[in-house]
């Protein structure tokens, strides 16, 4: 059965899902910071499960308007995992190949994830990190002129864009002239750079707080090391009123208390970036933290095992 002409122009395409996702209140957590009040940007309720379809989606419209982005061409691009999903979700849907430069120690749902969407992968040292996968995308490019569409994530300007025409907009909507902090993690740092220009138009007297690994040796999947990594070009380091540093175990410890107080499955990054809000919210701060994607693609990690008796929880010190 054919479907009625105007149910077929009124219905949406997977584009048209990207964005416009909704403020999450963590009232539990809350109880461990008197006069706190906690915002989640919940962005695994994006189309591809987390922040970076909305950078992907973008720079694919860019590319395409420039010419760069040619039918035939095949989109390639560095990535730890949730831009490459949204890469492969968006080009199969537009008709596009995907080729991603991945390190090999990324998650098992993530690989499987890539392939169910038609990736081609191309594993890279995982003592390397996403430096190395960089590296890699960087010489296929080279290698083989006009056979790409080298989106790179890192230091595509249209990253940060998206999300100070997207993400700011929405948060500045949802939270109006009470939010006091903003929190995000840096990996290409495209979500703190771009939603944090727009925040600080919006309101110059708003925090600004970018969460990193303590350290260069780390299990913080999608966060970068800044000193000890290649930096984004995109990267701004004068941008943050305060840039926090989260160990693997707090994040750890955090993730698992949001799936467990708050009924929200989410990932590492999530927990680190809650934990670092945690560290730079005062008494009377409205605080928005991004939780950028959803826990589901890592289970087979070994974090989600109770930890040891008497064990410290993040937060509640």
């Amino acid at each position: 059965m054919s479907i009625p002409t105007e149910l077929a122009s009124a219905s949406p395409s997977i584009v048209d899902l990207v964005g416009n996702t909704p403020l999450i209140r963590l009232r539990r957590i809350e109880r461990a910071a008197p006069r706190v009040e906690l915002y989640a940007k919940a962005e695994w309720q994006n189309p591809g499960g987390s922040v970076k379809d909305r950078p992907a989606l973008r720079m694919i419209q860019e590319g395409i308007a420039s010419g760069l982005l040619a039918p035939g061409r095949t989109i390639l691009d560095a990535t730890s995992g949730n831009t490459g999903i949204a890469y492969a979700m968006l080009g199969a849907a537009l008709g596009y190949k995907v080729e991603l430069c991945v390190p090999d120690n990324v998650t098992p749902e993530r690989k499987r994830i890539l392939r169910a969407y038609g990736a081609e992968l191309v594993f890279t040292d995982p003592l390397e990190g996403s430096d190395g996968a960089i590296r890699t995308a960087q010489r296929l490019n080279e290698a083989s002129p006009g056979k790409y569409f080298y989106a790179d994530q890192y230091n595509n300007d249209f990253n940060w864009r998206s999300h100070y025409d997207t993400t700011g907009p929405e948060i500045i909507r949802q939270a109006g002239a009470r939010i006091t902090h903003f929190v995000a993690g840096l990996g290409t740092s495209g979500t703190f750079i771009g939603t944090g220009r727009r925040l600080r138009e919006h309101n110059p007297g708003i925090r600004l707080a970018s969460v990193q690994p303590d350290s260069p040796l780390h299990g913080l999947e999608g966060l970068k090391h800044m000193e000890s990594a290649i930096v984004p070009g995109i990267y701004d380091p004068t941008l943050a009123d305060a840039d926090v540093r989260v160990g693997t175990e707090e994040a750890y410890e955090m993730t698992r208390r949001l799936a467990q107080e708050e009924g929200l499955l989410v990932g590492i990054s999530s927990g680190a970036n809650l934990a670092g809000a945690l560290k730079v919210a005062g008494t009377g701060a409205v605080v928005v933290v991004v939780f950028c994607d959803g826990g589901e693609r890592y289970l087979s990690e070994r974090f989600w095992e109770n930890p040891p008796e008497g064990a410290s929880i993040c937060g509640t010190n």
